[in-house]
């Protein structure tokens, strides 16, 4: 019996960027180096396979650091977390590794210089996500507030005499995010935002890839956890870039096979806290029912790495 046929175009980048590569490697580091178990607060990043296999390894996530018996290091996970974090580690005598991606520690550098300026500052981003929090907690509460759409924007009520900044989480929808950031400079002319976007590169890529994907396409599958800010845009992007049968799923277990009946050609891509191995294992059970056509198509080729701890 012959098998139908359907392309898959194949989105490059995908999958690991260099923050969640640095904050996996810091785990499995510390493992090594301290021995199990090495308590991580909150999950490293947000990946159910990810986390699955470093509580393999030894690793053992917790929420509230007074679950963590003294003796090894606590590692903060790679969305950052607000200052009294540490400082209610050093309260508890524990010592820790800050896993905080570097572009995100960068966020925080600019919030708290602009704190110090005295400015007003606005952050884009999604309430409740530990980025969100973390970087909340850099300043005063009463110094920074949050917006999350166009809407919130248009109702922000600020002192005109106030000098006003922005930042923004680092894993937002690039149009989504540049039309907030217009109203605010409509409503707010001298607000001052950052001289990079904060949006990083890894979010960037895997968007525009995903962009150059999506009107080619009749179902596009992004690989991720529910949880994931960075894999739950690219769903969105896709949809709005065409293809409204774009969907996350977590892995080839996951697979809507209902919803892909009738398919030519598929997207594929994961977010950037997602392994390749998900990929690999889609794209093997898509042979089983399909004769696949793969066509990889890049917008960039990702060659940035980040130092680990010195303690590390």
């Amino acid at each position: 019996m012959n098998k139908p046929s359907i392309s898959i175009l194949l989105a490059k980048p995908r999958g690991f960027c260099a923050g969640v590569d640095r904050a996996i490697t810091v785990v499995e580091k510390a493992i090594k180096k301290y021995g199990p178990p090495i308590y991580v607060r909150h999950e490293i990043v947000h990946n159910e396979h990810v986390v699955k296999e470093l509580e393999e390894k030894g690793a053992i996530f917790v929420e509230e650091l007074s679950n963590i018996p003294t003796g090894k290091p606590v590692i903060f996970s790679a969305h950052g977390v607000p200052k009294k974090i540490p400082e209610e580690a050093k309260k508890l005598n524990l010592s820790y590794i800050d896993a905080t991606c570097p572009l995100v520690s960068k966020v925080h550098t600019e919030a708290i210089r602009h704190y110090k300026k005295g400015r007003k500052i606005v952050l884009i981003g999604h309430a409740g996500h530990p980025e969100v929090i973390g970087t909340m907690g850099q300043v005063p509460q009463d110094s920074m507030l949050l917006i999350q759409n166009v809407e919130e924007a248009k109702n922000l009520h600020l002192e005109s005499n106030e000098e006003i900044a922005y930042v923004t989480q680092t894993t937002l929808s690039l149009d989504e995010t540049s039309e907030i950031i217009e109203t605010l400079k409509i409503r707010y002319p001298k607000i001052i935002g950052p001289s990079k976007k904060d949006i990083c590169y890894a979010t960037t890529n895997r968007q525009e890839a995903i962009k150059l994907i999506a009107k080619k396409c009749d179902s596009l599958i992004i690989l991720g956890s529910s949880n994931s800010s960075n894999a739950k845009r690219l769903v969105e992007v896709g949809i709005k870039e065409g293809c409204r049968n774009s969907f996350l799923i977590n892995n080839k277990d996951n697979i809507p096979w209902e919803r892909l009946k009738n398919m030519k050609t598929l997207g594929l891509s994961s977010g950037a806290s997602s392994p390749e191995i998900l990929v690999e294992e889609v794209i093997d059970d898509m042979t089983k029912r399909y004769d696949v056509n793969l066509e990889e198509i890049a917008v960039a080729n990702e060659t940035i790495t980040f130092n680990l701890p010195r303690t590390l």
